[in-house]
C-alpha cells in the first residue's frame, strides 16, 4: 500500500505540464496496465549520482511517458512490453513517475517515433474517431487546426464531409476531403510534438 501511494504521488507530482489541454482521445481513459520500454539505463542517468537502474517507457493506453524501476537483477530490452498494473509485476519493482520530456534519451526519442507510427496504424479506428468528433477550441480555433499542415480550408472541408457520413479510415478521409494532408502522418507528428515539446493545448496526451 505504501509503495502504491508513493507511485500515485509521483505520477501526480510530475503530471502538471501534460494534463493541460483537450485530450480528445483520453476522455474516460483508464490507468496504464502495460508499457513499452523505450530505453534501459542500467546505471541511471549519467549526470545524476543515483546509481539506480531505470527504464524510460510509454504506456499503451494513454501514451504516458514513464520511468520504471526494474526488480533486482532484471534487465529490460528496448521494445519489451512490461506489465505495470495493480496486480503482481514480474519485471517492474515500481513506477518512479512520469518521464520528463527533457530527460528522454536519444534512443528513447528514436523508439518513440517508431512506436507512435506503429500504434497509430494498429489502432486506426481510435484515431479516425478524432476526425469524427473533434470540436472547436474557441470561436477562432478548431482542434483540426492543431494538426500539422491543417488550416481552416481543411477544417471546413472535413466538417462538411463528416456531416454527410462519418469517416471509417484514414484512406477514406483522403479520398473524401480534397487536398487534405496525410491524416495518419499528421496524427503521428502531433502526438510526437505533445510528448516531446510543451504545447498550449493537447489533443492526445494526458
Amino acid at each position: 500500500m505504501e509503495q502504491e501511494n508513493s507511485e500515485k504521488q509521483n505520477l501526480e507530482r510530475t503530471s502538471g505540464s501534460q494534463k493541460t489541454g483537450l485530450q480528445v482521445q483520453s476522455a474516460g481513459s483508464k490507468k496504464e496496465e502495460y508499457a513499452i520500454i523505450l530505453d534501459f539505463l542500467p546505471y541511471g542517468y549519467p549526470l545524476e549520482n543515483k546509481m539506480m537502474p531505470l527504464a524510460q517507457a510509454i504506456g499503451l493506453k494513454n501514451l504516458t511517458l514513464l520511468q520504471l524501476v526494474p526488480r533486482r537483477g532484471m534487465k529490460f530490452e528496448v521494445g519489451q512490453k512490461v506489465y505495470i498494473g495493480d496486480g503482481k509485476r514480474e519485471e517492474v519493482q515500481y513506477i518512479l513517475g512520469r518521464c520528463p520530456r527533457e530527460k528522454l534519451t536519444e534512443t528513447s526519442k528514436m523508439q518513440l517515433e517508431e512506436f507512435i507510427t506503429k500504434i497509430v496504424g494498429e489502432e486506426e479506428a481510435r484515431f479516425v474517431k478524432f476526425f469524427n468528433e473533434a470540436q472547436p477550441i474557441n470561436t477562432r480555433l478548431h482542434q483540426f487546426e492543431l494538426l500539422p499542415g491543417f488550416g481552416k480550408k481543411h477544417m471546413r472541408a472535413i466538417l462538411d464531409a463528416r456531416e454527410e457520413k462519418p469517416f471509417d479510415s484514414f484512406e477514406e478521409i483522403r479520398k473524401r476531403v480534397h487536398n487534405v494532408p496525410d491524416p495518419k502522418k499528421a496524427i503521428e507528428k502531433r502526438i510526437i510534438a505533445e510528448l516531446t515539446e510543451i504545447q498550449r493545448q493537447n489533443l492526445f496526451i494526458i
